[in-house]
């Protein structure tokens, strides 16, 4: 009995926070946010005070917790002192297609990110992205491309009947009973 009151509940929660997240998203593009087709964000994204310097464009997937920033605060502080007076820090942030962008990135003003890219996972893109290219860390660095990525994710890839995805119960039940236990190694870090 309790097990259908929690997925209730949770129900319940991911509904209005579903609705959250796509009130979040109608008021930036009303506020002038440019968003392609097949947009995708499962979850809260932080547009910033400027959505409207903001262009995303075709089938582009962003992660949870990701902030724009088409500002910078320290110019509020530089324009304190003597002689920088006139300093302000805002910039345009645009997103090419087919484009992911990990979970709780950040991605600063003046930035485009190019067609066929990945910014992973908890990133500072503070830096420009060519086309078919994966940037990681903080400050965001040019990592590999995009087809060399490709060939490491096929290469680990695990093998299960892919006809089993039309399905998400049977996915999830011979997954659950039939994926290795195989984990990474430990690495030194240079």
């Amino acid at each position: 009995m309790m097990i259908f009151i929690f997925r209730i509940i949770l129900k319940i929660y991911s509904t209005y926070h579903t609705f959250l997240n796509k009130a979040s998203l109608e008021v930036a593009k009303y506020q002038g946010m440019k968003v392609g087709k097949n947009f995708f964000m499962p979850d809260k994204i932080y547009f910033g005070t400027e959505p409207y310097l903001i262009e995303i464009g075709d089938d582009v997937n962003i992660a949870a917790g990701v902030r724009f920033v088409n500002h910078g605060g320290t110019a509020s502080l530089l324009k304190k002192l003597p002689g920088y007076e006139d300093a302000r820090i805002v910039g345009r942030i645009k997103i090419g297609n087919n484009c992911m962008i990990g979970i709780n990135s950040v991605i600063m003003q003046d930035v485009q990110i190019g067609n066929n890219c990945i910014l992973g996972a908890n990133s500072v893109l503070s830096q420009s992205m060519p086309d078919g290219t994966v940037f990681v860390g903080n400050p965001a660095q040019f990592l590999c491309t995009i087809e060399d990525y490709g060939d490491i994710v096929l290469k680990n890839s695990p093998k299960y009947p892919r006809e089993l995805e039309a399905d998400k119960k049977k996915l999830d039940k011979y997954l659950k009973e039939n994926l290795p236990y195989k984990f990474k190694k430990a690495r030194r870090i240079k």
